[in-house]
């Protein structure tokens, strides 16, 4: 790392896998704002931030044979940035009180005794490629959301925009942005008015990082657009909460029913599979994806849509 930017060195305490664990913030190959770098045979990962204090560039790498995570940051939110490293990658996740139930779970959480559910602790920044993603295909929504950096956001500070690291756009950029170039940017006016609506109360949304989960969820889905999948998308990502289950997912309730039973579920079967789980029906999703376990990709996939104006890059 280069030297010009504030520093942080963390001791987890257990093997992080800082890759693994800011994966969940990358959306698609061609996020703008996420940078995976292989540097002196580490991984380094690079984040473009938007902070409640300002803009970041977050570079975050482990050192295993020291038991330690190197974190540098740039721009006016880098002290943020620094300080959220530990819950970012899992420092304050528990799985106290967890039972796997299944043998087979029990033996992926063998495998992997020390997976974590981090949390970024920013609303806004899982908020917004959440509905992008809704009910449409990863390529429609990834180039969407890719479009909709590079056109309205900013870059990154420091050496990130040297590398082509961008941030979200603020919420008054989002407000403005005209509805012609929604639909230019292939997101339909069912989503861009939630993104606009969301935009509206953004400081008022970046507060629930400190309101407890059910809470958070409550008043989440209590706006137009925002349902039960959105909402757990985010709880997932920023607040790290153990019982956010993505029902509504094209995936997710086939592949678990498939990988515990045989037979992929619906979500009604999901919801009654999980209840024993309460309040931490999260973690069995999360065991599912860590150890590979989901059904052959062999049936129909959802189809990219073709009516909305302009040209996805």
């Amino acid at each position: 790392m280069t030297s010009t930017g504030a520093t942080r060195v963390w001791r987890p305490g257990w093997p992080c896998q800082v890759p693994a664990m800011l994966a969940q913030h990358r959306h698609g190959g061609g996020d703008p704002t996420y940078r995976r770098e292989a540097a002196g045979g580490a991984d380094r990962i690079w984040r473009g931030l938007r902070t409640p204090v300002g803009t970041a560039t977050l570079a975050v790498d482990a050192r295993p044979r020291d038991g330690e995570v190197h974190a540098e940051a740039w721009g006016s939110g880098a002290e943020w940035a620094l300080a959220s490293v530990p819950d970012l990658l899992g420092g304050s996740d528990s799985w106290e009180g967890f039972e796997p139930r299944h043998p087979l779970l029990a033996e992926v959480w063998r495998h992997h005794p020390h997976l974590r559910l981090g949390r970024s602790g920013l609303v806004m920044e899982a908020l917004v490629p959440a509905i992008i993603e809704q009910k449409v295909t990863g390529q429609e929504a990834f180039a969407g959301f890719r479009m909709l950096v590079h056109r309205y956001g900013e870059r990154a500070p420091g050496p990130g925009g040297d590398l082509g690291l961008w941030v979200q756009p603020d919420a008054a950029a989002l407000r403005s942005v005209p509805s012609w170039q929604w639909l230019r940017m292939h997101i339909d006016p069912a989503r861009s008015r939630t993104i606009v609506t969301v935009a509206r109360v953004a400081d008022t949304l970046e507060r629930l990082a400190s309101v407890a989960a059910p809470e958070a969820d409550r008043r989440m889905r209590s706006l137009p657009g925002i349902g039960v999948w959105t909402s757990a998308e985010v709880r997932t990502r920023a607040f790290g909460d153990p019982d956010a289950v993505s029902f509504g997912d094209y995936h997710v309730a086939k592949d678990i029913g498939w990988a515990l039973t045989g037979t992929p579920f619906d979500d009604d079967e999901l919801a009654e599979y999980l209840e024993p789980y309460r309040p931490q029906r999260g973690r069995v999703p999360a065991l599912v994806a860590a150890g590979g376990l989901h059904r052959p990709r062999h049936g129909p996939r959802m189809a990219p849509r073709t009516h909305l104006p302009g040209r996805i890059r």
